[in-house]
Formats: structure tokens, sequence, C-alpha cells
């Protein structure tokens, strides 16, 4: 039986919709009395633009929608200055001096030093919601699902053990690391990675596969997004980037006719990249997930849409 996984972490390139993904798949898992939460460490307040909710604060997590098929979803925005004065609350008990530090601006300046520290206290905090337990239930959320790094340092990012290797050989933070990376480990969690068919973000999905590999971290889906499909198959797009599709378009004169079959093959040419990049994705030996474009833009219907595709192609072990 395929494991159910309860802690999804979606990566992307930056403009590859990843946080967009994220919310829809946090959507998907949200079937009928269950509790899902998506959280976000970049600082930026896309959970809350995309469903149009107030800006998500300090700790708090808040639920944000209900979904079509009766689950609710809650957010979480996790910043690393209030995750480090909470860390030193818990452990040393110096919820005073942390406050202070912040003022000071030391938070920047300890993260700075130790940049493994910040990575360690904001996956530690998804770390708690995906163990945490509540009244009646075995779990506060029968899934987490967490908007990372990119994919340029999302290797790094969960790598959390070799994070903070020259940091702390023992104590806390090394605990901390160690149950986060078992965790990371686990049957449970899995990583998706978001992608454009467009060079630059294929070959940093290429990367970012590379880099994980030697983490042990399970590698769930390559999600292509924002894919418009053509009826055309390869051989009719080679011929059509060629420029050997001769148009007759009633009505146009010659030279319209010739105008638009440059466009034609111009278009071809990019669609047949397309092909030739999803080859390499095909290559990679991970289930494709495809995203069709969405012409009215992005509101939390169309994330409901999204969600509804995943839900067609991943494996979500949502019951």
């Amino acid at each position: 039986m395929t494991p159910r996984h309860t802690w999804h972490i979606v990566s992307g390139k930056g403009g590859t919709g990843k946080t967009t993904i994220a919310c829809a798949l946090a959507c998907a898992l949200a079937t009928s009395g269950r509790r899902v939460l998506v959280c976000e460490v970049e600082g930026r307040q896309g959970i809350s633009q995309l469903f149009d909710v107030p800006p998500l604060a300090g700790a708090e997590e808040r639920r944000i929608s209900r979904t079509p098929a009766g689950g609710a979803v809650y957010g979480l925005a996790i910043d690393a200055e209030d995750a480090l004065i909470e860390y030193l609350d818990t452990f040393y008990h110096l919820s005073i001096a942390g406050k202070a530090l912040d003022r000071f601006g030391a938070v920047d300046f300890a993260t700075s030093i130790a940049p493994g520290l910040r990575d360690v206290l904001l996956t530690g905090k998804v770390y708690e919601a995906v163990r945490r337990k509540i009244k009646n239930r075995p779990n506060a959320y029968d899934a987490v699902v967490l908007d990372a790094s990119p994919t340029g340092r999302i290797a790094q990012f969960l790598n959390v053990n070799a994070a903070v290797a020259g940091l702390a050989k023992a104590g806390p933070i090394r605990n901390q690391a160690d149950s986060i990376m078992r965790l990371l480990r686990s049957t449970t969690t899995t990583v998706h990675l978001v992608t454009l068919l467009e060079e630059m973000p294929v070959t940093e999905t290429e990367e970012a596969i590379a880099a994980l590999r030697p983490t042990q971290i399970r590698l769930g889906s390559l999600i292509e997004n924002m894919v418009t499909p053509t009826p055309l198959d390869r051989d009719q797009l080679e011929k059509a980037a060629a420029g050997s599709v001769i148009l007759k378009v009633p009505r146009l004169t010659i030279k319209q006719n010739q105008a638009l079959a440059s466009e034609f093959a111009i278009e071809a040419a990019r669609t047949l990249q397309e092909q030739q990049r999803l080859d390499r994705l095909a290559a990679l030996g991970l289930p494709l997930v495809e995203i069709a474009f969405d012409h009215g833009g992005i509101d939390e219907g169309a994330i409901f849409a999204i969600a509804e595709q995943l839900i067609d192609q991943m494996s979500l072990e949502t019951a």
C-alpha cells in the first residue's frame, strides 16, 4: 500500500507558481472532515493574498478556507525571528532576553553568522505542527503543506543536520535538528517540485533532484504548471516549426497568410521546445502532473479548480 504522506513540501523556482500549487494541494487534501495546514516561510504573505484574507501574523494558525469537499484549510506564516525567540524561551527560558535581542538586531546577526540556524528554526515550526496532538483527534492536522524555499536552495533548506554540523555537536539545537531530519526522511514526508516548461525552471528542477537524492528525503511528483495543451503531435510541430506549413485562409491576402504562417512557425517552435523539456522531466523518473493554464487568473475558485486537477492525477491518500 502507498504510504500516507502527512507532510507535503512544495518547492519550485520563483515565478513557477509554487505558492499557488501549495495552496491548491492543501485544498485537495482537505476532504470531508479533514483539517489541513498550509505554511509559508518566505515572509511574502502569499497564502493570505491568494485566499484574500487578512495577513497571517505571528504564530497564529487561522482557518482561511472551507473547501467544496467539506474540509478546512488553515494558514500559518512562519517568521524566523519569532521562531528564535520562542526557541530561546522553550529551551533556555530566555523569552525576555530574546525580545531584547530582537530589538538590538541580534536575531539577524545570529542567523547571519549561522544561516543553518534559520532553516532549523523554520522547519522546526512546521515539524511541531505535523506532530502536534489535540483532544479527540490523533493529530492537530491530517496533513501539513509547506510552501518551502525555491529549488535553488531546497536541499540546503531541508538538510538541517548538515546545516548545524558546524554549529552544535550536542544540546537542544542538535537534538531538534536530528528529530526534524528523522521526520523528513520518514515515509510520511514527501517533496513535490513545481516547474514551468521553460529552460531555467526545468534546469533548476533537475539540479534540485540531484541535490535532494543524497539527503534520503522522498521525492513525490513533478508538477508542470500553467501548461497550454496543443492538438498537434510531434511530427506536425516539427513541420510547422520548419515553416513547411502553407496557410491559405480565405479573405486574407498572400502577404497576410505568409505573416500568419510565420507566427504559426514561431509558436510551433516554442511548443516543440516545451515538449523536449517535458521529455527531460519524464527522464527523471518521477510522476508527472500537468496543471492547465488558467486564462482567468488566480483566485480561490481557481485554486479549487487546480486542487481538482491534483486529485485526479496524484495519489494523495486523503481518505
